[in-house]
């Protein structure tokens, strides 16, 4: 996010609101170019046998699905919601079909939509998509989504490698290759294999990766398959807690370049992002309406917070921001303030819950001033509960260029 788009905003906002009384700042900005910018260079730096999806659950907005069409080699959607955003910004850009619940209404729209692979994660879902295919006289392409027995490291979100509604047991999954080879209307493709979520770490990422080649190989040629795509999903993690030492893209891609050379796999590896292709392309932006004490602790309150920006209350960290501070001042009273000092960012809902950040150190912070939450451009306002107690929607700004 360009900090430049941020003054522009404020300024333009200050000009339309020069009265005492006035609608506070909240906001969401997006930038279009930057987002562009990121998604090419993390393509471009992929092995020639990998291809990067965005996976839409993380912001679907249209301008965002727009700004990414043609910079990524396609889109994972997880319901026919998701699906029908895609189409209507092109009729023939790749989609997969992720998710652990798949009505026939959406197996079905998938069919229809001309869906690139589905990813089936049951037995049940299996035999009612052939069934489906069977009926619309149709071959419907599928991965199988496999719930490891093994995952080699620890991260923020487990899908795998325990019990999880996600995939199928890894031990269940011979039974159902020998399955598929009776059913008709289905043509196995590959595996999808999507373990963990937010992993920070470069190197056991590869780790992971180089476990799912292993398992992919092994059932090739204990089964006589021959595999097309290997989707490794995404779990690549931002650092809310330092944005300044991200995730080693640079290392990690370096590895991932010996291990495909060293393994030599016949198959597309695809990687599916969503958080960390889009979380640092937006901001929320939200002004402080007032500071108070209870206690001998510190109280900012937000015009905004988790009704908005659910993150931080759903992932319970602090979440990174800086402020802006906002020098006009119209009241004819004193100014609440709080100087170097920890403080707690809240929002205007009526629960103790509604909460940014904790405690965080501030050298100074106003009623009036701005707070900025970076990282906001991924699973912000697409996860909140926008409607509890009725509070304004917050403006929402796609900039480009």
């Amino acid at each position: 996010m360009n900090l430049q788009h941020l003054q522009d905003y404020l300024h333009s906002h200050a000009q339309g609101h020069s009265q005492p009384y006035h609608q506070p700042v909240c906001a969401y900005l997006y930038d279009l170019e930057h987002l562009r910018r990121r998604a090419d260079m993390l393509r471009r730096s992929l092995p020639s046998q990998c291809m990067l999806f965005y996976a839409i659950k993380a912001n679907s907005d249209e301008p965002i699905l727009k700004a990414l069409l043609n910079h990524t080699d396609g889109f994972e959607a997880a319901s026919l919601g998701e699906i029908l955003r895609v189409r209507a910004i092109d009729d023939s850009v790749p989609i997969v079909f992720g998710g652990p619940c798949k009505s026939d209404i959406e197996l079905e729209g998938a069919l229809s939509h001309r869906i690139a692979l589905i990813h089936v994660e049951s037995e049940h879902q299996l035999r009612r998509l052939n069934w489906i295919a069977w009926q619309r006289n149709e071959v419907a392409d599928i991965l199988i989504r496999v719930n490891p027995a093994h995952v080699p490291q620890h991260a923020t979100l487990r899908m795998g490698g325990q019990a999880t509604q996600f995939g199928i047991e890894e031990a269940q999954v011979p039974s159902l290759l020998e399955l598929i080879q009776t059913l008709s209307n289905i043509n196995l493709r590959g595996l999808h294999i999507h373990a963990i979520s937010n992993n920070l770490d470069a190197n056991t990422h590869l780790a992971l990766v180089k476990h799912y080649f292993d398992l992919a190989e092994d059932w090739q040629q204990r089964y006589g398959l021959k595999f097309e795509w290997l989707n490794v999903g995404g779990g690549i993690g931002v650092n809310y807690a330092d944005p300044n030492a991200p995730f080693d893209w640079e290392n990690f891609c370096d590895g991932l370049a010996r291990l495909v050379s060293a393994h030599q796999p016949g198959f597309k590896i695809v990687f599916e992002c969503g958080r960390f292709l889009a979380a640092d392309c937006g901001c929320y932006i939200s002004e402080v309406i007032d500071i108070k004490s209870a206690y001998g602790k510190h109280f900012a309150i937000l015009r905004g917070g988790s009704h908005h920006f659910r993150l931080p209350v759903s992932w319970q960290h602090n979440h990174p921001f800086l402020v802006l501070p906002q020098d006009d001042w119209h009241y004819p009273f004193s100014r609440p303030a709080v100087h170097n000092a920890p403080v707690t960012l809240c929002g205007e809902l009526c629960t103790p819950k509604d909460t940014l950040a904790r405690e965080v150190h501030v050298e100074r912070l106003r009623a009036g001033d701005r707070v900025v939450f970076l990282l906001a451009g991924a699973y912000g306002w697409h996860i909140s509960h926008h409607d509890f107690l009725s509070h304004p929607h917050p403006e929402r700004l796609f900039l480009d260029n």
